[in-house]
């Protein structure tokens, strides 16, 4: 799915949320609510997406990557190792589209530059890019949503309550990845040339740049601030060195408003009555069983439509801390078997298709039916009290 299918979806909705304010069916004051909780998320989306789109273009997530196929001195399971850690601290910080969308063709790049088979190391950046987005509450769109929910709603907190599950989804992804992959993850390679720089005064500014906005978004600021301070930065710097990179395509308006347009949908559809239904399919209660339920739900929900209507959908069953958490898990980590299951799993097959890549997706759906549920049932264990 393009920039503008995406689009259009997104003003069809909003379309659909308007016409439901018109009728009555969703209260002005409702709509005028939505918008308050998700302008300053979608302020970060927009913000983050310009930052790590500069930042890759001054060669940033080119230079590590070549660094980290240099220090595995020709191993190929180090050199994957080495993207595990990286997919999982760009998916942490700078949010699981970041990963899906600037690190995957730059992981496709390295593997085929040292001549290895690109795919292992690309179906690593979409599996960690889902369920590595349950550390922060900049990691996904969903968190951002849930973090003010939380008792404590600050980084540290969001990290204590889904820390323990994140570790859990991601070293189960990694154990799965390594023993489906392993046939191509063994032996050496000899390491390519490290790759040209550009502007070595521009990489170095947005190195500084994204160093420096790391560690803000964990201090509990609110993260539109910092980032929006950061893309200022880079904006600055690309006028100043390469003017000509500036565009408004930078700004991802196809996502601002096919999110804006879920999020009025959703919530008119919350407003006729569906919460009846939900309420039903979820369950309640805090137990283990109760929480694979809920989990299970925004699993199974995130792969028949999508994960962020299925958050917004689920949301107001989640009453407590570890129910929140339990649906977070669902949503971040469960969608894994629908191409259409996640916003992060539409464009990596857009960049791997610019780059020629072939997903087999008979094969990603089979994997994902197995890693799914395992995954999930798994981190929320963590959770059980």
């Amino acid at each position: 799915m393009d920039a503008v299918k995406l689009a259009v979806i997104g003003a069809v909705l909003l379309l659909a949320g308007g016409g439901a304010v018109l009728g009555g069916v969703l209260p002005a004051a409702d709509a005028l609510a939505i918008a308050d909780r998700v302008w300053p998320i979608l302020l970060f989306v927009v913000a983050v997406t310009v930052v790590a789109e500069l930042a890759a273009a001054a060669g940033v997530f080119d230079v590590v990557a070549a660094w980290l196929a240099r220090l595995a001195r020709g191993r190929t399971v180090v050199l994957w190792l080495a993207v595990v850690a990286l997919a999982v601290v760009v998916t942490a910080f700078l949010s699981l589209d970041t990963t899906a969308v600037l690190l995957t063709p730059v992981v496709v790049v390295v593997a085929r530059a040292n001549g290895l088979n690109p795919l292992p190391f690309a179906f690593t950046t979409v599996w960690l890019a889902n369920t590595g987005s349950l550390f922060l509450p900049v990691s996904n769109l969903t968190n951002l949503l849930a973090a003010h929910r939380l008792d404590d709603g600050t980084p540290w907190g969001f990290l204590a309550l889904l820390g323990p599950s994140a570790v859990v989804a991601v070293a189960v992804s990694v154990a799965l990845l390594l023993a489906i992959h392993r046939r191509h993850l063994r032996g050496r390679y000899v390491p390519a040339p490290a790759p040209r720089v550009a502007d070595r005064v521009l990489l170095r500014a947005a190195s500084v740049v994204v160093l420096v906005l790391l560690p803000l978004l964990v201090s509990g600021v609110p993260p539109w601030r910092p980032a929006l301070a950061a893309a200022a930065a880079m904006t600055c710097l690309y006028a100043w060195r390469r003017p000509g990179r500036l565009r408004l395509g930078l700004v991802p308006w196809h996502l601002v408003v096919f999110a804006s347009g879920l999020f009025l949908a959703v919530g008119a559809l919350q407003a006729a009555g569906a919460g009846a239904l939900i309420a039903a399919v979820a369950g309640s209660g805090d137990d283990l069983v109760s929480l694979w339920r809920l989990a299970g739900a925004g699993l199974v929900v995130s792969n028949a439509i999508d994960n962020l209507p299925a958050y917004l959908a689920l949301e107001p069953v989640a009453d407590s801390p570890v129910r929140l958490a339990a649906l977070l898990i669902g949503v971040n980590a469960g969608p894994l078997i629908t191409p259409w299951a996640s916003l992060a799993t539409l464009l990596w097959r857009d960049r791997l298709r610019a780059v020629g890549v072939d997903v087999p997706w008979r094969r990603y759906v089979l994997l994902g039916l197995v890693a799914a549920p395992l995954i999930v049932a798994l981190a929320v264990l963590p959770l059980a009290r």
